[in-house]
């Protein structure tokens, strides 16, 4: 097979980049389909379409070229950016995921030996961050889902390797999200016990093996005691799981703290089956001395697992999906992703909506006085640096006035100079000759006497 070369696009090619800049997925399908297209060519600076894809976001996009066989891997881009470089910069996880299941190197480091993740992580991108460091591959699922030994039936359903697979993949630990995704698959829930039991092994396994994984293991426990508590919760084989969400979606009154939620957090470490985790003591160290209420036990599990990380002011306050949009038109305080998320929300939030607008008024007020203040001071500031351009050039003009009378008055007293020293001259002149002839007069005198002496 011919080396690939870098930029040696045909005019279909050519088009197929463009069209994964902005073309629509139907349009890249039909190009792929022409003869002598190449899924992997490469423009001038060494990248696929796929890596191209990637950088843009566009998860479809990215399917269809690993559907039409796109290599993952792909190695000539100049400074060495593989795909998942380019996935993880462009923030999107679902493209991230997509890249890593399709079997993209985690460890692979660019030109600046940096890996994917550290590149991420050094954009800001924090939940392909997350993707990357805590990915569970697929075939590690699928093996539960043959039988084996004298198994009649597979531990795991493989109706449900998919739903379970993007449930351990998942970033987002809010119990409220994990509720919602299970609502949306409550064939976990309805086959919890099959469900928890892979669950359990798979934290065995990573507890186990030789590189101790405790961010996986606590991970998937955490996961399980969520699905145990919902199965708890269903009355019957129609529940559709609303009263198990709410519940968790629920604040207290006083103060609108998600007292359920905590409490799960707390009891699903308690009942962690092996103390020895060193992740798992540093949590309950720091879970310990909080009562409920004075700290958030989810906060501090997330910062265990994921690392601390700065406040953002864009999650959702009821799921904590991040990038929410949307923010309650009365007070404007609060975030939400979706209108199913204010829903939820609601009940707790409509006790403290009126006193979050008052604030928010006060808020935008003082920050409206104080961009008052600010133009009044820029203005005060322009006003003065004016008045002193306006004095250091009436103060130069002064200066330069008086040079020049200066310099005038010069010239006068050296001319005035010059006639007296000539004046001066011809006295001294005039002495001079004076004296030269009274010595001269007083010379002859003496000759004359001294001849009638002689």
């Amino acid at each position: 097979m011919a080396p690939v070369v870098k930029g040696e696009l045909s005019d279909a090619e050519q088009k197929m980049l463009d069209a994964i800049l902005k073309g629509s997925t139907a349009e890249i399908a039909a190009l792929l389909k022409e003869p002598g297209v190449r899924v992997d060519c490469l423009d001038k600076t060494g990248m696929t379409p796929l890596q191209h894809a990637a950088f843009k976001g566009r998860a479809d996009v990215c399917r269809l070229l690993l559907d039409n066989g796109a290599d993952v891997n792909s190695n000539y881009h100049e400074n060495d950016y593989s795909t998942l470089h380019f996935a993880a910069l462009s923030g999107k996880v679902d493209v991230t995921n997509l890249v890593l299941e399709a079997g993209a190197n985690v460890d692979h480091t660019n030109s600046v030996n940096r890996t994917a993740s550290q590149m991420a992580a050094f954009v800001g991108q924090h939940d392909c961050v997350r993707a990357i460091n805590n990915f569970f591959p697929k075939f590690e699922l699928e093996k539960f889902t043959v039988p084996t030994g004298f198994e009649k039936e597979p531990k795991l359903p493989p109706v449900l390797l998919n739903p379970l697979y993007l449930l351990i993949n998942s970033t987002n630990l809010n119990p409220v999200k994990v509720a919602l995704f299970l609502k949306e698959h409550r064939d976990l829930v309805l086959e919890s016990y099959k469900v928890c039991k892979v669950l359990d092994l798979v934290v065995e396994c990573a507890m186990k093996s030789r590189s101790t994984n405790d961010v996986q293991a606590i991970k998937c426990h955490y996961f399980a005691s969520i699905i145990r508590h919902a199965n708890k919760s269903l009355k019957n084989s129609e529940d559709n799981l609303d009263a198990f969400v709410k519940s968790l979606a629920k604040g207290r009154d006083s103060d609108g703290f998600q007292e359920m939620q905590d409490r799960l957090v707390r009891q699903s470490l308690k009942e962690f089956p092996y103390p020895e985790s060193q992740l798992l003591q540093t949590l309950v160290r720091q879970i310990a001395p909080m009562k409920i209420g004075d700290g958030s036990a989810l906060s501090v599990l997330i910062s265990g697992m994921y690392g601390p990380s700065f406040e953002d002011d864009t999650a959702c306050t009821t799921c904590g999906e991040t990038k929410a949009e949307k923010k309650c038109s009365a007070c404007k305080c609060v975030n939400y992703c979706n209108q199913t998320c204010q829903k939820l929300h609601w009940p707790t939030h409509k006790k403290f909506c009126k006193i979050l607008a008052v604030e928010q008024e006060k808020r935008e007020a003082k920050q409206k006085e104080e961009e008052k203040r600010q133009k009044q001071k820029q203005a005060e500031m322009e006003a003065e640096m004016k008045a002193a351009k306006l004095t250091e050039a009436t103060s130069s003009e002064e200066t330069q006035t008086k040079g020049d009378n200066s310099a005038a008055a010069g010239g006068d007293n050296s001319q005035a100079g010059g006639s007296e020293s000539k004046t001066e001259e011809s006295d001294i002149n005039g002495k001079e000759s004076g004296e030269e002839k009274t010595t001269d007069n007083k010379t002859g005198e003496a000759v004359e006497g001294s001849a009638e002496t002689s």
